[in-house]
């Protein structure tokens, strides 16, 4: 019995299922398979045609995107955003995919598929290897026709080209820094509070403990001019609770009745809207990150991302009992990561 076979039974009668390493031989490499694109230069050139089908897909899909971005505005109408998102989605994905699938099936019927089984070293490559290597890379490139295939390079070229297109359109139509845009709302002076989305005013006495109103100003309602932006901006929640919960400091104690306050309805962590509420706990929730506010001393956060307090928008009752808003928000609304600052 050899000694390797002495170590395995002293192992087994052991319980323990050592082997030692060298008893574990190189597997060695599997038998070249010869493809068909190795043997008939007819299925070479097939192949060859298709990856260049591919590419055109993929330069096809990326012009489609760019039409369908022009063609499709968005607007106010929930359709043309739809039809905006599918047809510039289906495009992004067309060029994507075309060259993905272009370079794996080019890689898997022209490119050499011979395996190899080199040593890892450890130290650098002294020079001459090092020489070998960029040898080795021009080889590559002869083998895999890069230089040869003409169609195969063209396609690949446009496709690239065209496929960052849309991205940088859209990217580019983000406009300015919108920290300007959202240091004021439609809200001011006297504007009634009103259901979302129907714009029906709300009184005080409509208003229950722990009730939740999703609320934009009076006159803001489907149809009206950049409705969707200034909705964006002006969104509150409007919630009420025991007054004597309320820990407010002196300037805020008239910016709230009877326990009812009205607060941005936007995230300050990336802008999701805040639009889960719990009663036992009187925490706003985001729902994207997770963002937690306590609604009863003056919106702080208390758990998630967020940076900064929700704003707050003043609000008071008219002689016919409706809620009104004081102003507009104490500070611009929105991401803190936007400029923003506070007024004084």
């Amino acid at each position: 019995m050899s000694e390797q076979s002495k170590d395995i039974e002293r192992s087994q009668n052991s319980g323990l299922a050592v082997i030692k390493p060298d008893a574990v031989r190189d597997p060695g490499i599997e038998p070249h398979r010869v493809r068909m694109t190795d043997k008939s230069p007819k299925h070479a050139k097939n192949a060859a045609r298709q990856v260049a089908l591919l590419f055109a897909l993929s330069m096809l899909g990326s012009a489609f995107a760019l039409w369908a971005y022009f063609a499709f505005p968005l607007t106010e109408d929930l359709n043309t955003v739809r039809q905006n998102t599918l047809y510039l989605g289906v495009g992004i994905t067309l060029g994507l995919l075309g060259i993905g699938i272009g370079a794996i099936h080019w890689a898997k019927t022209l490119m050499p598929d011979h395996e190899v089984a080199e040593d890892r070293h450890v130290l650098a490559s002294s020079e001459d290897k090092r020489a070998a290597a960029i040898e080795i890379i021009n080889l590559a490139n002869k083998e895999s026709g890069f230089t040869r295939r003409k169609l195969i390079r063209r396609t690949l070229y446009g496709a690239l080209a065209l496929f960052p297109l849309p991205g940088l359109i859209i990217f580019g139509d983000l406009g300015p820094n919108p920290g300007n845009s959202l240091r004021h709302t439609i809200w001011k002076k006297g504007t009634r509070l009103a259901r979302d989305p129907y714009g029906t005013p709300i009184k005080a006495s409509d208003v229950t403990i722990g009730s939740v109103y999703h609320v934009v100003p009076e006159g803001l309602v489907p149809g009206t001019e950049h409705y969707l932006e200034e909705k964006a901006k002006a969104a509150v929640l409007l919630v009420r609770v025991e007054p004597d919960k309320l820990i407010e400091t002196e300037e805020r104690k008239s910016w709230s009745y009877q326990g009812i306050v009205a607060y941005s309805k936007i995230c300050t962590h990336v802008g999701c809207p805040v639009a889960l509420y719990e009663q036992h706990t009187h925490h706003l929730l985001c729902p994207c990150h997770q963002s937690t506010f306590d609604l009863v001393d003056g919106c702080k956060v208390v758990f998630g991302p967020a940076a900064r307090p929700l704003p707050q928008l003043p609000i008071y009752v008219d002689e016919e009992g409706y809620l009104r808003a004081q102003s507009d928000f104490n500070e611009p609304v929105g991401p803190s990561f936007w400029d923003r600052s506070v007024k004084s």
